[in-house]
Formats: C-alpha cells, sequence, structure tokens
C-alpha cells in the first residue's frame, strides 16, 4: 500500500484517463429526479459518519440525527448501550409509528442520557440495547410478542472514534468501504482533539457544488483575497496556488497542500490580530504537546510525499465526509446532507486538543471564526452557482487539472445511480452501489 501519488505524466488528471478531460455535466446538481435517485442509490448504501464517540461518553448517553438525505422524515438513535455498545435504531416507536425520541419540535435533534426510552404517546417502553420491556395495558392487545417488537436497528460501526451508520444491511464491512486512505490515517491522536466548535447552516446550492469548493484551490487566491494582507494577496492573484499533490483511491480522493506554516516565515503575511494569538485560519500556531503530530509521527496517508512547506491534507470519503488536517496539530470535518436537489444542510466541526490557559483558548477562538468567515464566503458563492446552472443555459462546464477531483465526485455519484439504475432494471431491488469500485467504470455521463 503506497500513499505517495503516481507521477504527473504532464498533468494530474492523465494519471486517471478514465476520468476523461471533457467538459463535464452538471445535471446531477440541477434535475430533481436524479437527487432522488442518489437518496436510493447512494445515501440509503453507503456509510454516513453521524458523529463522534465523545457524544456517547457513558452508558445511556444518545443523540438522534435527521437524516433528510436517506428520505424525508428518517430519524435515527445513536445510544451507548449498557455493554458500552454503541447502536443505532430507526427513531420510531413500534406502537403506532410515533417518533420515539424528540423534545418540543420532532424535527429538532435531541441528546441527553437515559436508562430506557418512553414513547411519549403511549408510554410504550424500550431498553438501551432496543429491546421492547413494557407496553401499557398489554393484557389487552392480541397474541403481543413483545420479543417481536423491539427498535428497528441500523447497521452502525465505529472508525478512529467517528461513528458510521449504513441503511443497507448487505453493505460491506465500513473498514473495508473507506479503505487504504482510512487505514494509512489509523494512529492519528483524534481521541486527544476534544475541544470542538462547530458550524451548521442550510445552503441553498446542491450538496456536491459545495465538495466542489473544497477539492480544488483554483479558488482560493481570487475568492478569499480580502482575508490576505495586501501583498500576500496579490501575489497570490498574480501566480495562483498549486497543491502538492492529489490522489484517489476507489470512491475516496484527498489533496496535500503546502500552507499552514507554524508560524507564518513572514509575520507581515498575516493580520495584527494574527500575530498577538499566534492564530489565523490555519489554526493556532503553536503545537499542543501531544503525540502523533511531528512531521515524523503522522500516519504515512498524511502529507504521502513528506514535504517540508506541507500545511494541509484534505480526504474526502464518499458520499459527504471531509476529513481536514492541518500541520499545526488540529483538524476538521465537512458533512453535506442533501434535503433537496438545490439545498443541503452544511455542518462543519472544529478539534482541537483542550486548551491549557487563556491564550491558548482564545488562538481557537479565533481559528474557529476566520474559517467561519471562508466558509460563508464558499457557500455565498454557491448559492450564486446553483441559481445559473438551474437556468440549463450551460450544463457542460471545462475543468482545470487542479479540479481533478472534481471530475471524480461527479463521475462517481453517476456511477453510483447508474448501477442502481441497471440493477432496477434486471429485477435485483437493492442496487448495492457499494459492491464495486467506481473510479475503475466508464459509463459515467460526465465524459
Amino acid at each position: 500500500m503506497s500513499f505517495f501519488p503516481k507521477p504527473p505524466a504532464g498533468s494530474w488528471t492523465e494519471n486517471w484517463p478514465e476520468l476523461g478531460t471533457a467538459p463535464v455535466n452538471y445535471e446531477d446538481s440541477i434535475d430533481p429526479e436524479h437527487y432522488k435517485l442518489e437518496q436510493e442509490a447512494i445515501f440509503k448504501k453507503t456509510w454516513l459518519n453521524v458523529g463522534r464517540v465523545e457524544r456517547l461518553p457513558k452508558k445511556g448517553s444518545y443523540f438522534t440525527r435527521e437524516m433528510p438525505s436517506a428520505g424525508a422524515g428518517t430519524s435515527v438513535i445513536l445510544v451507548k448501550d449498557k455493554e458500552e455498545t454503541i447502536r443505532c435504531f430507526y427513531n420510531m416507536c413500534r406502537h403506532r409509528g410515533n417518533k420515539l425520541v424528540w423534545s418540543d419540535y420532532p424535527g429538532e435533534e435531541v441528546s441527553g442520557t437515559c436508562r430506557q426510552f418512553t414513547c411519549k404517546y403511549h408510554a410504550w417502553r424500550y431498553a438501551l440495547d432496543g429491546d421492547l420491556t413494557f407496553v401499557q395495558q398489554e393484557g389487552e392487545f392480541f397474541d403481543l410478542d413483545k420479543s417481536q417488537y423491539g427498535l428497528v436497528p441500523v447497521r452502525c460501526e465505529v472508525w478512529e472514534g467517528f461513528i458510521f451508520i449504513n441503511f443497507d444491511n448487505d453493505a460491506m464491512p465500513l473498514r473495508e468501504y473507506l479503505g487504504d486512505f482510512a487505514k494509512g490515517l489509523e494512529g492519528y491522536p483524534f481521541h486527544e482533539m476534544t475541544e470542538h466548535y462547530s458550524y451548521r447552516a442550510e445552503i441553498n446550492a446542491n450538496w456536491k457544488l459545495f465538495i466542489d469548493a473544497f477539492v480544488e484551490f483554483y479558488h482560493a487566491p481570487i475568492l478569499h483575497m480580502k482575508q490576505a494582507e495586501k501583498e500576500e494577496a496579490e501575489k497570490l492573484a498574480k501566480f495562483g496556488f498549486e497543491a502538492l499533490a492529489y490522489d484517489i483511491k476507489g470512491d475516496h480522493s484527498m489533496v496535500s497542500s503546502w500552507g499552514g506554516m507554524s508560524p507564518p516565515k513572514d509575520l507581515n503575511m498575516v493580520k495584527p490580530i494574527e500575530r498577538i494569538l499566534h492564530s489565523g485560519l490555519f489554526g493556532p500556531w503553536d503545537r499542543p504537546k501531544i503525540k502523533g503530530i511531528l512531521p515524523d509521527e503522522l500516519p504515512p496517508a498524511i502529507n504521502p510525499g513528506r514535504h517540508k512547506s506541507w500545511g494541509t491534507d484534505s480526504f474526502e470519503f464518499f458520499p459527504n465526509f471531509t476529513l481536514l488536517f492541518w500541520a499545526p496539530g488540529w483538524y476538521l470535518t465537512y458533512h453535506y446532507w442533501p434535503t433537496a436537489v438545490d439545498k443541503h444542510i452544511f455542518e462543519a466541526d472544529l478539534y482541537f486538543v483542550p486548551p491549557t490557559n487563556l491564550r491558548e483558548r482564545l488562538s481557537q477562538e479565533l481559528a474557529a471564526v476566520t474559517f467561519k468567515e471562508y466558509a460563508f464566503q464558499d457557500a455565498n458563492t454557491l448559492e450564486a452557482t446553483q441559481t445559473q446552472i438551474g437556468t440549463r443555459v450551460v450544463t457542460d462546464f471545462p475543468l482545470c487539472d487542479q479540479e481533478i477531483l472534481l471530475r471524480h465526485l461527479h463521475k462517481t455519484a453517476w456511477d453510483y445511480v447508474n448501477r442502481y439504475k441497471e440493477a432496477k432494471a434486471n429485477g435485483n431491488g437493492s442496487g448495492n452501489g457499494a459492491s464495486a469500485v467506481t473510479s475503475s467504470e466508464k459509463d459515467h455521463a460526465n465524459a
């Protein structure tokens, strides 16, 4: 298993000829019928990250997640049972189908700790392992076997503290699905980084468009120019920005880039508040005192070229989970949860080693708010993109060499849909999209 990307044969794109070089068709981001197919073919059949184990610190801890990407109204409960096993269930009472766990508003996610789950409609009770334990006025039912009416389980597995679920009981195991990238990331000190900041917003754009924005740096010198000092911004605008490496393994991809120096070589490149707090977009400059984050300690998938100027790696685990590492010793995640063909919920979560003093706390807060400003700029641009591609004046768009991972994302999504449609046409209702490696197929509609 090698994490050194293939040497470029004139360009990165040429290393994956199956992706082609023709303009990419964006019907997959504007067609409502295609969106419905993605729900069935992708979000009901792939592993979806729904959080980290720190959200379930003890027996009886639980939280709910709304999953509209897998179908309107779909809701699940994540819980740590008495044996400290993390489980997932559909959030539905088996009596009359009421939502089981919710507070004042049934559409809002909730969390807490309990010994059992009790339906607020008729008080049916369920153990933490999902078993039905109590039925109000049970004697009035007809031959009711409680063992047959437990909560409906959802497949749930954990990798490196990240909790994943899958609505397809026939899907491959999680680690097999995540593949070599995940194997190469194992051992990173995720468990040390429990200081958590999060943002969540509904974006008026297709879910893939936001991923598009985060897998290329071609836009950075232009869109984010105002966040850099004048001299640095002018230099970036003139010469552009090139990443260090790209790599693709099956459904998943990554981009490795320079930047994020800790501290910057030239303090004039950053703003006064960043100089004071030793922090900024790339995170706190002062590395936390933990093992596993120095250059010679990093897992092999991170900074695969072992470049001295390396600053950040972004891993895209299909369909909607981004895991991004920064050289100073912190990481963040992105999630993109589609709610319609032209809308999705964007979640961003930043993770740091807990601060030991006020300066460290403020440096982390500065990184969090700086990131938010950049994300707003991307989101605003994407909403403008959605309005225009929706007119269908043009549907095919040229992509440059730095946009190789955009080609891969849209091809992979098309492949899942095409396999699902073929399976349905052949009478195979499962249409299991996770059973093959998509990057080797050529039946996509992009080229």
